[in-house]
């Protein structure tokens, strides 16, 4: 009896170790999903942002030109009216 008790509980000890390995590569798994997800969503984040900038450069620009041609008319006209 004391014979199959060691053996049962060593069985017993056996498993729960290789539960807990198990368990610690599942959550280190986890965990280095949530980083990886965490860098996209950055990274998505900055290219939205990078984008956003990069129309509004080009709205001024335009808006620069399009302002500089008006008052370059404006002032031939006055120059030569």
């Amino acid at each position: 009896m004391a014979m199959r008790m060691r053996q049962s509980l060593a069985q017993i000890e056996e498993e729960f170790l290789e539960h807990m390995e198990r368990e610690q590569s599942r959550a280190e798994l986890q965990v280095r999903h949530a980083v990886a997800r965490t860098r996209i969503r950055r990274r998505e984040r900055a290219k939205k942002r990078s984008s956003m900038r990069f129309w509004l450069l080009v709205l001024s620009l335009v808006a620069t030109a399009v302002g500089v041609t008006i008052a370059m008319f404006e002032t031939l006209y006055t120059l030569l009216g």
